[in-house]
């Protein structure tokens, strides 16, 4: 179920500040990364954070101190959602290949995943049910450059169901 899976990771302490440094993109940097334009927000409040994970369903979501002490890919973006405009995220990935992205838009701007005030999207954009998606899903490729990529945000729509946000 995508709410406990979510929960869950709520749940376990996170570092905040893990994976920042190796995740944020540098001006005129050209190596591999991804530009995400994030669409749908539901509002312009709070924040948005930004994951990259391995693209394999053990890891994909997984505590980011359990995937660093590994010696696993993990890097993260946090921004507070921009007042007006597009909504552009960038963040890097250690090398060419394959990662699923997640995309939190933290409405409340407290770290933590809420079911019923949140959003979520991830790349590839698949249809939310009440599991996670499976990490292929929410993969995206990159080569030795920039690669563009577009998020689609869900929210909760009433008891049992996620999707866009209803304008």
């Amino acid at each position: 179920m995508i709410a406990i899976a979510l929960l869950a990771g709520a749940v376990i302490p996170s570092t905040p500040d893990l994976g920042k440094a190796e995740g944020q993109c540098r001006p005129n940097e050209n190596g591999p990364a991804f530009l995400v334009e994030a669409t749908g927000l539901k509002d312009r409040k709070g924040r948005l954070k930004l994951e990259l994970y391995p693209a394999n369903d053990a890891d994909f979501l997984a505590d980011d101190n359990i995937l660093v002490g590994a010696g696993k890919t993990f890097r993260r973006v946090e921004e507070p959602v921009p007042a007006s405009g597009p909504v552009q995220l960038c963040i890097r990935a250690p090398g060419p290949g394959s990662y699923a992205l997640s995309l939190m838009h933290d409405r409340d701007a407290n770290r933590r995943f809420s079911l019923s005030v949140d959003g979520i999207g991830f790349a590839g954009n698949p249809k939310l049910g009440w599991s996670k998606p499976r990490a292929a899903a929410a993969a995206a490729a990159v080569g030795s450059g920039p690669a563009r990529i577009i998020i689609r945000m869900n929210y909760r729509r009433g008891l049992f169901s996620f999707g866009p946000a209803e304008k």
